[in-house]
C-alpha cells in the first residue's frame, strides 16, 4: 500500500475519533448526529455545484450507502446512549475490517496478500481487546455496537465499489454525503418534529463543526478505497480507536488501563505489517 495512502488514512482516523468524541460527549446524541448531518448536507451540496456528477454506474451505490449510513448513525447513537466511548467504539470499529475484507473478496473481487491479512487480523484483535473489562466483554450496548460494525462493513463495500465506478472520488463523496445528510435529519423530524431539530441549544456549533470533520474524514477514506484494498484501508481507518481511547481518558473521564495500552501496541504492530 502506498505510503501516502497510509498517512492520509491515519489522518482520517484521527478526524474520525474527534467527531465520535464530540458525539459521545453530547447530552442528546440523536440531535447532535442530526445537526452534524445537516452540516454535511449543506457542505456537500455547495461542493457538488462545482463538480460534474459521478458516472451513472455509481449512483445506485451512492444511494445504497446513504441508506446504510442512516442505519449506522441510529445504531451508533444508541450504543453511545448505553455505554462508554472507549468500550462500544472499539467493538463497532474492530468488528468491521474482517467483515469488509471478506465482503470485498466476494463482491469486489479483491485478493489480499497474507501479510496484509495478518496485519488486518492484528488490528481488529487489538481494537476489540480495548473493549474488555478483565476477561469479560461486558458492554451494555454490545448488540448495537455489533450492528454498527455490520453497517460500517456494508457501506464501506458499497462505497468502495461505487467510487471505483464513479470516475471522480470527490464527486461521488459529496453526492453520497448529500443524500445521507438529508436522510438523517428527515428521520429525526419523523421522530421528534422540525421545531425540535432546529432549536438552538448548547452543542449546536460543535455539532456543525463535527459534521464538517466527519465529511472530511470519510472523504479521505473514500479516496483511499479508490486506490487500495478495502479491508486494509478499513483496518487503518479503525485505528481511530487509539485516538478515541486517549480522548476518552483525557476529556470524558474514562480509564486507560495497562490492558488497553497493550492492545494499542498490537494495533500498532498491525499497522507496521500493512505498511
Amino acid at each position: 500500500m502506498p505510503g501516502y495512502i497510509i498517512s492520509l488514512t491515519l489522518f482520517a482516523a484521527l478526524l474520525h475519533a474527534s467527531w465520535n468524541a464530540l458525539l459521545r460527549g453530547g447530552t442528546d446524541k440523536l440531535w447532535s448526529m442530526s445537526i452534524m448531518c445537516v452540516s454535511i448536507a449543506i457542505a456537500s451540496v455547495v461542493i457538488a455545484l462545482f463538480l460534474a456528477p459521478p458516472a451513472k454506474a455509481s449512483w445506485i451505490y451512492a444511494g445504497l450507502s446513504a441508506v446504510l449510513h442512516v442505519g449506522y448513525n441510529l445504531c451508533l447513537v444508541r450504543s453511545y446512549q448505553m455505554g462508554e466511548l472507549g468500550q462500544n467504539y472499539p467493538i463497532a470499529r474492530g468488528s468491521s475490517p474482517l467483515l469488509i475484507t471478506f465482503a470485498a473478496s466476494i463482491f469486489a473481487g479483491e485478493k489480499i496478500a497474507m501479510p496484509t491479512l495478518a496485519g488486518i487480523v492484528l488490528i481488529s484483535s487489538g481494537i476489540v481487546a480495548l473493549a474488555f473489562r478483565g476477561r469479560r466483554l461486558a458492554a451494555p450496548g454490545l448488540p448495537y455496537a455489533l450492528a454498527t460494525g455490520c453497517f460500517i462493513a456494508a457501506y464501506s463495500v458499497a462505497d468502495g465499489i461505487g467510487v471505483r465506478l464513479s470516475g471522480d472520488a470527490l464527486a461521488y463523496t459529496v453526492w453520497m454525503c448529500a443524500l445521507w445528510g438529508v436522510m438523517m435529519p428527515a428521520v429525526y423530524i419523523s421522530l421528534r418534529g422540525t421545531t425540535h431539530l432546529f432549536t438552538l441549544r448548547p452543542g449546536f456549533i460543535l455539532s456543525l463543526i463535527g459534521g464538517l470533520v466527519s465529511l472530511l474524514a470519510y472523504g479521505i477514506v473514500i479516496y483511499a478505497m479508490s486506490a487500495a484494498p478495502l479491508g486494509a484501508v478499513s483496518a487503518l481507518r479503525e485505528t481511530s480507536v487509539l485516538f478515541a481511547a486517549l480522548m476518552g481518558y483525557l476529556f470524558l473521564g474514562e480509564r486507560l488501563t495497562p490492558r488497553r495500552v497493550l492492545a494499542c501496541g498490537v494495533i500498532a504492530l498491525g499497522i507496521l505489517i500493512i505498511g
